[in-house]
């Protein structure tokens, strides 16, 4: 909204100040600092108005110590998280923006599913919440509705990148970028020195319905990825500040890689594919940073309040939209370590119990409890497992810790990946 007005006053009256809201790097900041100050400042407000509906977690005894001290606080704390993403993107990004635009359609459909689970939770007391089916659903509608526009809409396109070598040394001596903007189902593979991946490569078979076949196969992608993560990040949300703090790291290399995908030159240093219009991404990134930081103001060790599916449902869906949009979904499973290994941990717990409940009689566990950062929280007395380190319970501040430090390593990896060929 911003922009159009300044653009406006800058474009028809010339007033000093107005043409720096034409700066990318100008909105990107004024919505992080915007962000960051709507969910401190709001954040009060809304948890003294939970307390007085009285909306609160509930919680079953896991012989987790100090679990239950935290019985009585706020949740739904994910509606903080949603104004400080909604409110800042709507002033400063340009609405116009196709990217934007499904990035605010991502917020809004799974902001409101995981309210509408928050809410069957809390107002009806079923602590099963939304059923699963339903859930799915959702994820899945919405991974349609992304992976369909993404693939037929005319502003969606690249500008692929090809190398000049000398002949002699084998070298690339410059990295350019076709000047035609194509419609293209390539994406970004790391580790590899062609690190351009096509869709279409995988539907030869398909003959003359290859188009069709591609769609189909890309569409599968995305609805996967936005279902994983999705609920790899709700699986996350355990533990006080884990699943805020662990995506403003993710959030800060997204908005990373979009930057770099959005320039012509850092794309061609990096020998990486250019998208035109995708700096609108980095406003968009730099309000998410700006509410998951501030967010943790009230959800740090000991929370005053948690997020519910309300916010993280959301947060993992953005996360993976976001990836995808900038063509870099392959990179997911390193940047995305951490939702990653907390899913794993509950496949590979869930299926070694049935396992082992079915030839002994008696399930067996893998972990002493999932996801995987309650195995940390209890002792090898409190309950024998497969994994026995560590020893002794870990205190739950030093485990959220411990996870932003890995998940800050993985960010870091991510990053390098696209030199590293």
């Amino acid at each position: 909204m911003l922009y159009d007005l300044f653009n406006y006053l800058h474009s028809h009256f010339d007033i000093p100040g107005t043409g720096v809201f034409r700066y990318i790097s100008f909105r990107a900041i004024s919505a992080l600092v915007f962000s960051l100050m709507l969910s401190t400042l709001t954040g009060r407000r809304i948890i003294d108005r939970l307390q007085r509906l009285q909306i609160k977690e509930t919680f079953r005894d896991l012989g987790i110590e100090d679990q239950m001290k935290k019985k009585g606080t706020p949740t739904m704390g994910g509606l903080i998280i949603l104004i400080a993403i909604i409110v800042p993107v709507l002033l400063f990004a340009r609405l116009d923006n196709v990217y934007v635009g499904i990035m605010l359609l991502t917020t809004l459909w799974l902001g409101s599913l995981g309210f509408a689970d928050d809410y069957i939770k809390v107002f009806r007391r079923d602590k099963g919440g939304l059923r699963g089916r339903f859930k799915i659903f959702a994820q899945v509608g919405l991974g349609l509705i992304v992976g369909v526009t993404l693939f037929f809409s005319p502003e969606v396109v690249i500008r692929e990148n090809m190398e000049v070598r000398n002949k002699t040394a084998n070298t690339i001596e410059e990295v350019l970028h076709h000047s035609n903007q194509t419609k293209s189902a390539k994406t970004t593979i790391p580790f590899v020195k062609n690190n351009n991946f096509d869709y279409a490569w995988l539907t030869g078979w398909a003959g003359r319905y290859r188009t069709e076949a591609t769609c189909l196969l890309f569409v599968l992608v995305v609805i996967f990825i936005v279902t994983a993560v999705s609920n790899g990040a709700n699986l996350t949300d355990g533990l006080d500040g884990l699943a805020a703090g662990s995506s403003a790291i993710i959030g800060t290399a997204l908005g990373i890689l979009a930057y770099t995908s959005s320039h012509i030159e850092f794309a061609s240093f990096l020998n990486i594919m250019f998208i035109p219009r995708a700096e609108e991404l980095v406003v968009f990134a730099a309000a998410f940073i700006g509410a998951t930081i501030g967010f943790l103001w009230y959800n740090s060790f000991p929370a005053q309040i948690f997020m519910g599916d309300t916010g993280s449902l959301t947060l993992g869906g953005l996360i993976a939209v976001f990836a995808i949009l900038i063509r870099k979904e392959l990179l997911i499973p390193i940047l995305c370590g951490v939702f990653a290994v907390e899913s794993l941990s509950v496949l590979i717990q869930v299926a070694w119990f049935k396992c082992t409940k079915k030839k002994y009689g008696a399930g067996r566990r893998v972990f002493r409890m999932t996801p995987l950062h309650h195995h940390f929280q209890l002792s090898g007395e409190q309950s024998p497992a497969l994994v026995r380190r560590p020893r002794n319970a870990i205190p739950e501040s030093k485990i959220v810790v411990r996870f932003w430090l890995i998940g800050i390593l993985l960010a870091a990896v991510t990053l390098i990946t696209l030199k590293l060929r």
